[in-house]
């Protein structure tokens, strides 16, 4: 018992001290415990700040309205003021639709029963409605510039004849649309688009009368069997479908970006940058001289220097550059040291640079000065990547086209009383329209773009003779490859009068030959055969005086182009 008493008070110390070990422990455990959920903490309210909060927010929802219409309008005035914004957009358009576009329905109604498909695209495109909105020079270089440069997008409206199936492009303002309603179970696939504008209108003594109006338009690709007259208690416009062409558009928004957008802030920063660079220019310049005079025989000095300064001849206004300062001796007057520091205008040349990326063109170009590092070369080089932006603006604004007279042949077919006819169907999987025309007719649409890369015309001229070797290609597809490569307008309408009524492609007949002589006198020159310039077994002998180097290749084609003559130079007096 006594030695179980002495014990005892040894494994009670035993025990204490272990329990004081654990609460050490399991205090540096908790402690630890703290310190990692104060650093997840801080990490979580990191995530909540107002700048992360600003970024996702953008990043996860659209724009306002409001804010698309505030963007839309600071891009507009940019392209129109500054002048990087409005060189870049022009220089886009310049290279989208500088050089013109050739859009030829395969259908001319030649063949035998086969409708003409190229007089129904012929009269939209150059109706003269049409040409001042969308089909035309003017309207093309505006769409491209403030359409898709300014607004990010364009709305065409349709506006269509029922009886006739005439159709008229006219363009909605961007502002106007407020809002796309989509299919419910797809948001992919547009409906309809409100329309909100102010109408107005004049009373009896012209006074404007000002009215909101609100009116939907079905998307182009929307054409349900059954066609309400309203929608959620709105006038829907089935006459006058919509078809959107927006550009930079955002994964699952609807409304697409300005190109010019990106642009914006740092073609202001540029300007800043002039204009902080100039007004140091005119510091510097103020004083060109100093006058220092010992005792009291300065006041002599400021006297005498104290005329009026030249006046500028041309306004009037004083010259106060290169002015005199008159100080004490112990007053000095000196610029700031730019030792080390760089002075000159083209320290902002990232600043254009940075513009010049946003719009996707060399900042050579944006700014028209090759720089003191810059060369053709280089200018050269940067011109591929600049091709293949500009070339995807064109199969953007072809598949518009492709589609715009998709619709335009398909209400021709629809009009009671169009001018081609066929059959309208729906697709079983899609439910779209399916036309077919009658006749076996082709309703294909080539559109041609000429090549934006510079290749020597004589190279192509090369490839032309070659293929027409193979005896595979048909003669008027030959002459037009021709004439393109040449870079003559209105391909079409030359190659057109080459074919006659019945199809068969006429070969013009060379200057005095015995086609030509029976023409003058009268007769039918298809009498006396195609002429030398058609396929023929025979060589012909006889020398002609343009026969050289330059005219070996032309002279392999078996196409109507006849040598050019000589002609005698003419001398102007200035």
């Amino acid at each position: 018992m006594q030695e179980t008493a002495e014990v005892a008070p040894s494994a009670e110390v035993d025990l204490h001290e272990q329990v004081e070990h654990l609460l050490t422990r399991l205090n540096q455990e908790v402690n630890n415990n703290e310190l990692l959920q104060e650093s997840v903490a801080d990490l979580q309210r990191a995530l909540y700040e107002p700048g992360w909060i600003r970024l996702t927010a953008q990043g996860e929802h659209e724009f306002s309205p409001e804010a698309m219409t505030q963007m839309r309008a600071i891009c507009r005035l940019f392209a129109i003021k500054q002048p990087l914004i409005k060189r870049g957009l022009n220089l886009r358009s310049a290279y989208v639709w500088g050089q013109g576009v050739e859009i030829t329905a395969r259908a001319n109604g030649r063949e035998g029963g086969e409708q003409d498909v190229q007089a129904v695209v012929h009269a939209f495109l150059t109706d003269p409605s049409n040409e001042r909105c969308a089909t035309g020079a003017a309207a093309r270089d505006q769409l491209e510039k403030f359409g898709l440069g300014c607004d990010g997008e364009v709305f065409f409206a349709l506006f269509t004849r029922p009886t006739t199936g005439h159709v008229q492009v006219r363009t909605l303002p961007a502002d106007e649309i407020a809002e796309i309603i989509c299919d419910p179970e797809d948001a992919a696939t547009p409906w309809y688009y409100l329309r909100r504008w102010t109408h107005i209108d004049r009373d009896g003594q012209g006074n404007p009368l000002r009215s909101t109006r609100e009116q939907l338009y079905p998307d182009v690709d929307y054409r349900p069997e059954v066609r309400p007259g309203t929608y959620a208690g709105k006038n829907v416009d089935w006459y006058s479908p919509v078809l959107h062409v927006p550009v930079n558009q955002p994964l699952g928004w609807q409304r697409g970006i300005p190109d010019a957008y990106a642009a914006v802030d740092w073609a202001r920063a540029y300007k800043e940058f002039l204009e902080d660079w100039a007004r140091l220019m005119r510091s510097l310049s103020r004083y060109a001289w100093k006058a220092s005079a010992p005792g009291g025989r300065n006041a002599a000095v400021r006297t005498r220097l104290a005329g009026p300064p030249p006046r500028d001849p041309g306004t009037g206004e004083p010259l106060h550059a290169g002015a005199t300062a008159v100080l004490p001796p112990d007053v000095q007057l000196e610029a700031v040291s730019k030792s080390g520091a760089t002075l000159d205008s083209d320290s902002g040349r990232p600043l254009a640079a940075m513009v010049a990326s946003a719009l996707d063109i060399p900042v050579t170009w944006l700014l028209g000065d090759p720089g003191v590092t810059g060369a053709r070369a280089t200018a050269e080089t940067l011109d591929r990547p600049t091709e293949g932006t500009m070339n995807q603006r064109r199969d953007l604004w072809a598949a518009v086209l492709h589609r715009m007279l998709r619709y335009v042949i398909t209400e021709s077919v629809r009009a009671t009383r169009g001018r081609l006819q066929g059959t309208i169907a729906a697709d079983p999987w899609t439910g779209r329209e399916i036309v077919s025309l009658a006749g076996n007719t082709d309703p294909t649409i080539d559109i041609t773009w000429p090549r934006l890369d510079k290749v020597d015309p004589a190279t192509i001229v090369k490839s032309v003779v070659e293929a027409n070797g193979t005896g595979t290609i048909p003669p008027e597809v030959i002459a037009r490859l021709l004439l393109t490569a040449l870079g003559v307008r209105n391909v079409d309408q030359l190659v057109e009068a080459m074919v006659g009524p019945d199809g068969e492609f006429h070969w013009p007949a060379p200057l005095g030959s015995p086609a030509a002589d029976r023409q003058r006198a009268g007769g039918d020159p298809a009498d006396t055969g195609p002429g030398r310039m058609a396929p023929d077994d025979e060589p012909d002998d006889e020398p002609d005086p343009g026969d050289g180097p330059a005219t070996e290749a032309v002279e392999q084609l078996t196409l109507p182009i006849p040598t050019p003559q000589r002609q005698p130079k003419r001398r102007t007096r200035g």
